[in-house]
């Protein structure tokens, strides 16, 4: 772990990467999905809560069902791309804080906490859809992160008597590098950061 990348590397999953808005026509198997997620599970978070859930849309029904949510201008290309990832959390999830922490009662700091819980669930859960895209980017996938879309919807669509509220999509494949727009800048460091 003391050894850094080299810098292929860093180009695949960060300098390199791109949004991609478009995919080429080619599937994912459910082998490939395991190991996203197998992969990208280790990332932590707090009191190794693990609150996100993903649902891999990826079938012509499930794509149905995710159809009246989306905006406009993700409409045709979410329909298009191989799988789109709901990245959810689960309210829920210090039930299984026991099971995940268990060297002492951290479901006690959580229930009865809404506060507290709303604001794990969604810091951390969020942090694993940004582990899931760099996750899909070391295993040679290319993302498509995205709102646009009616959260309410989505989770009466899939979630349903559940406590179970989606963040945000990724559309997910072989990105199709004809069909990019030009990269945007970014913020310099001393445009972001200082040092304290």
């Amino acid at each position: 772990m003391s050894e850094p990348l080299d810098n292929a590397a860093f180009d695949q999953l960060f300098r390199n990467a791109r949004t991609y808005n478009e995919f080429q026509d080619r599937p994912l198997d459910d082998a490939t999905l395991h190991q996203l997620y197998d992969l990208m599970k280790w990332g932590p978070t707090s009191a190794n809560s693990s609150p996100a859930r993903f649902v891999f849309v990826r079938s012509d029904e499930a794509k149905q069902k995710l159809k009246p949510a989306l905006s406009e201008g993700n409409l045709d290309k979410t329909m298009k791309a191989p799988v789109t990832v709901i990245v959810a959390h689960d309210l829920a999830f210090y039930d299984e804080l026991p099971r995940l922490f268990p060297h002492t009662d951290a479901r006690s700091w959580f229930a009865g906490n809404e506060t507290l819980i709303q604001t794990t669930a969604f810091r951390n859960g969020t942090l694993q859809g940004a582990y899931l895209i760099l996750a899909a980017r070391a295993l040679g996938l290319d993302c498509g992160p995205m709102s646009g879309f009616d959260n309410a919807k989505v989770d009466e669509a899939f979630f349903a008597g559940t406590r179970i509220k989606s963040n945000f999509l990724i559309n997910l494949g072989y990105g199709d590098p004809a069909k990019l727009y030009p990269r945007n800048e970014r913020l310099s460091f001393e445009e972001a950061c200082r040092i304290a």
